[in-house]
């Protein structure tokens, strides 16, 4: 709910700040006292364009800031953090103007209007007579129509086919779009495959050929070196281990006099075992040793194999081996191609039957759904004084050839009907205000008080299943009077059970049926016009809502029959 509204140096106000209430607030005032400047500023913490002359004369900057409590739902937290604004349990909408520049403010985070708009999209539904209300938006109506019924699991299960058949349609396109490249690369991609295949290049290879050409390349001197280092740790007289053998010998017989030399000695026998370890490996290695041209030859002619691969299929082993696999997919493809499509197209035919069955079932229950709706506000609108009127749910659907959609038609073959991520149905509210007219779409109904009525009907039906927490109507009851008004003041009231309401009224009947009633005055001081509203307490009430049915002039019977009005609204 809106809890504050706070605005300062905009247009005729100076300083303002009024705390709303749940359940029905009312705003009355005389003409010309700033009820409209008020539902301006409420605008633009709701995103819409600024001009610079709203900027009270002689300051500097206006600031309107609206504080919205228990805005936790599910939406609009998503929408917060989509815009990396940090969520909270209230939500603060703030615009600052100054004549040469607008800055915008959700919790404190600077922002854009987009998705200010974006925000107080989850949050307000603001009603004018002739503004261009949500709910004369046939492209709201589809959405309305599917949370009246409850039929969100429905419409969710459908989604889920249509992604589908979405998915296999991209990779049928995707594969019917290659058919031509594939046939001509067919040649190239097995000469490829053959030119690689030949090689059989293995990932590793190249740095194990490089060693052993290594060793190839030096094996005389490594043959040399081996057996000189053999020569002299263990085989010539005199060699390094025989002298660790004689030095242990010592380092044994002292150490049996001064115990001092017995680590001495276990280190000279470690280095006397490491000097024989290494002889063994040396005379090993040196026996092994090949002088091979004939292999040298061979990995050379090998590398140069490599290296050709390399250049030609992306400078790398890993390079030309993923590029095998790739070409090898390509070829398999292109020799299979027709196999595979196909499957393929039996799959998609598979899921648009599923597709086709989920929309048939989504749309038989709409159309139960939306003779409910008919019916609850075909009497609504007769409450409201509008018997004759009549509320037609408009369908309609797309006729496609290749439409994923396949309906059945008796004695024909299935029509084909395009497909929407949410059904295969356009839904249309139409309403017809007098006996022998046709349904019109309800943006073309004329009249300001039956787009009044019409639209408390429908927001009365859909208050449980309205997500919107705030409904604020700026004198929407414009072309009604008497008992019709009453009727219209009794439905706001309904309404405000569901929903906080803040509605601007000059009708005396609306008024007093407020939860909360505000007055909104205007006063000069100073030879400037300041424009202030204030909380009536139940004392004053009675003669606001007398200046509604007699101005300012007010009479005792006018008195009178306001204390009768909120006397008959309890």
């Amino acid at each position: 709910m809106l809890r504050t509204l706070y605005i300062r140096d905009y247009a005729l106000i100076e300083e303002l700040e009024v705390e709303f209430e749940s359940g029905l607030n009312i705003l009355t005032g005389e003409t010309g006292a700033g009820k409209s400047i008020i539902v301006g500023a409420l605008k633009l913490i709701l995103g819409e364009r600024a001009t610079t002359d709203l900027v009270r004369s002689g300051t500097r900057k206006a600031v309107i800031e609206g504080i919205f409590e228990e805005a936790e739902s599910g939406p609009l937290i998503t929408c917060l953090e989509t815009h990396d604004i940090e969520p909270g349990p209230c939500v603060i909408m703030r615009r600052e103007l100054t004549p040469t520049y607008s800055r915008a403010f959700i919790n404190d985070t600077a922002t854009t209007l987009p998705v200010m708009r974006e925000v107080a999209e989850q949050l307000i539904d603001l009603h004018g007579q002739h503004e261009h209300q949500s709910l004369l938006r046939a492209d709201k109506h589809l959405d309305l129509l599917d949370s009246f019924g409850g039929l969100g699991a429905l419409v969710a299960n459908y989604a889920g086919h249509y992604r589908h058949v979405a998915s296999l349609a991209e990779e049928r396109d995707e594969l019917a779009g290659q058919e031509l490249r594939l046939r001509e690369q067919h040649e190239r991609l097995a000469f490829e495959i053959g030119e690689i295949d030949v090689v059989d290049p293995q990932s590793d290879e190249q740095e194990r050929l490089e060693n052993e050409r290594r060793i190839l390349e030096n094996a005389e001197r490594l043959y040399e070196a081996t057996a000189s280092l053999y020569e002299m740790l263990y085989a010539r007289e005199g060699a390094v281990n025989d002298q660790l053998v004689v030095a242990r010998n010592e380092l044994r017989d002292i150490s049996r006099v001064d115990n001092t030399f017995e680590s001495a000695l276990e280190e000279i026998r470690s280095a006397q075992i490491i000097v024989s370890e290494i002889a063994t490996l040396l005379q090993d290695y040196n026996a092994r040793i090949e002088f091979s041209p004939h292999r040298l030859e061979t990995i050379r002619d090998r590398w140069s194999d490599l290296e050709g691969l390399k250049r030609k299929y992306g400078g790398s082993l890993e390079a030309v081996l993923e590029h095998r696999k790739r070409i090898g997919r390509l070829y398999e493809l292109a020799e299979n191609y027709e196999d595979s499509l196909r499957v393929l197209e039996a799959r998609l035919r598979e899921a648009m039957e599923d597709l086709s069955g989920a929309a048939m079932r989504l749309s038989a229950k709409r159309h139960e759904v939306a003779e409910h709706i008919e019916q609850a506000i075909g009497a609504e609108l007769c409450k409201l004084g509008m018997p004759k009127s009549r509320l037609h749910v408009t369908f309609s659907r797309r006729e496609d050839r290749d439409g994923w959609i396949r309906l059945p038609v008796e004695g024909r073959k299935a029509e084909g009907v395009t497909a929407y991520i949410n059904g295969m149905d356009r839904v249309s509210f139409h309403i017809a205000t007098n006996v022998g007219e046709d349904p019109k779409p309800l943006a073309r109904v004329a009249s300001g008080g039956e787009i009044s009525r019409i639209m408390l009907a429908l927001k009365t039906i859909l208050a449980k299943n309205d997500r919107l927490p705030i409904l604020v109507f700026d004198e929407i009851d414009s072309g009604i009077s008497g008992a019709i008004a009453r009727k219209v003041g009794e439905s706001m009231r309904q309404l405000a059970q569901y929903h906080q309401i803040i509605a601007i009224t000059h009708l005396p009947q609306i008024a007093a049926l407020a939860d909360t009633h505000y007055a909104v005055e205007k006063h000069v001081a100073a030879g400037r016009a300041t424009t202030a509203i204030r909380r009536l307490e139940e004392t004053e009430r009675a003669e606001h809502i007398a200046a509604l049915i007699t101005g300012p002039d007010i009479t005792e019977a006018s008195l009178k029959s306001a204390r009768e009005l909120m006397v008959t609204a309890k």
